[in-house]
């Protein structure tokens, strides 16, 4: 399988560079197995939705990952805070700079290579960042953060703080809408899969299979896997909100993770790479964001639902002028 098959065209004017005001007047593309497809708006969700179905949530939340500083020369520098490794922080940056960076008149940081930052032992870098950082927008979105993304670049109901980007699809959600759905009878659940750099990772592999996904960090109740298997036994269906919601779920329940348990709470990382010829073990339907060309979420929804399904949501999705991407409209893929 070639990861050319996942290609297409993407207008930058159709990346949304900010949210609705609102977020659940999003547009909603429902495609359904058969190829057949409605446009909706997001509050329409829950007509799609029956009493005994489960909607499964990812509830990690952003944190404010970009740090700007001064090198020892004076020169501006950005970095990208990706994951707490021993007494040091794994980084993002442009280029290899090796020193001191300053971030204040009272905190710095020990850059070595570009690649890695150690902050002193006393510090707490998530206080730090929460102070003084900013919002880890995607590059995709040609603009810098400001103080409004701390709010809108986040699920209302984000409450375990560790990832660097958005569990975009679930943006869309208001605490309304949520009550909504479950007064319905739908069972709302939340696990929490810590978005890295894995998700954004450019497949560089000429064939899909070639290609190796980063190991995310996972945690869930083991009371929603024995739910899962209820809601499936009685014919109900899981509803799945994002490809990082899919992943922790059909990675635990697939095997293909490692995780220990604690008190009936699951932790644990996952490397699951889900593409076309993947058997879902899981989840029935997927809410998500339209996605990038090649990008491993655009594979993982194609496997639910054949690449042909895909690639015509997505034309007509274009010619409809559909917001793609983080802060862009939603497809329900049924």
């Amino acid at each position: 399988m070639k990861v050319s098959d996942f290609d297409f065209s993407l207008p930058q004017h159709l990346v949304a560079e900010r949210p609705l005001q609102k977020r659940d007047r999003s547009r909603l593309l429902v495609l359904h197995r058969d190829g057949t497809i409605e446009h909706k708006r997001f509050t329409d969700l829950p007509s799609y939705l029956e009493a005994g179905d489960m909607l499964l949530l990812n509830n990690t939340k952003v944190f404010p990952a970009r740090l700007k500083g001064v090198k020892e020369n004076g020169d501006p520098m950005e970095i990208l805070l990706i994951e707490k490794i021993g007494d040091a922080w794994e980084i993002l940056s442009k280029g290899k700079y090796t020193g001191i960076l300053k971030f204040s008149e009272d905190i710095e940081a020990e850059i070595y290579h570009g690649r890695r930052a150690r902050f002193g032992a006393s510090r707490n870098v998530m206080e730090i960042a929460g102070r003084l950082g900013t919002m880890p927008l995607p590059p995709y979105i040609k603009r810098q953060p400001d103080e409004l993304d701390r709010e809108t670049y986040q699920a209302v109901f984000a409450s375990r703080e560790g990832s660097i980007a958005a569990p975009t699809a679930s943006l869309h959600f208001t605490e309304d809408l949520l009550d909504k759905i479950r007064r319905k009878g739908v069972i709302v659940r939340e696990l929490t899969l810590h978005i890295g750099i894995g998700t954004f990772k450019p497949v560089r592999a000429e064939n899909v299979e070639d290609h190796v996904m980063d190991s995310e960090y996972f945690e869930l109740d083991k009371e929603i896997v024995n739910e899962v298997g209820a809601v499936k036994a009685r014919g109900r269906r899981i509803f799945a909100v994002g490809t990082t919601t899919t992943r922790a779920i059909e990675g635990f329940v697939s095997g293909n993770c490692r995780a220990t348990s604690t008190n009936g709470r699951l932790r644990g990382t996952t490397d699951l790479f889900i593409y076309p010829g993947y058997s879902f073990k899981a989840i029935d339907c997927l809410l998500t964001n339209f996605h990038l060309p090649r990008s491993t979420p655009l594979m993982l929804a194609t496997a639910l639902c054949s690449r042909e399904n895909i690639q015509r949501a997505y034309k007509e999705a274009k010619e409809k002028q559909y917001r793609f991407l983080s802060y862009g409209d939603a497809m329900l893929i049924l």
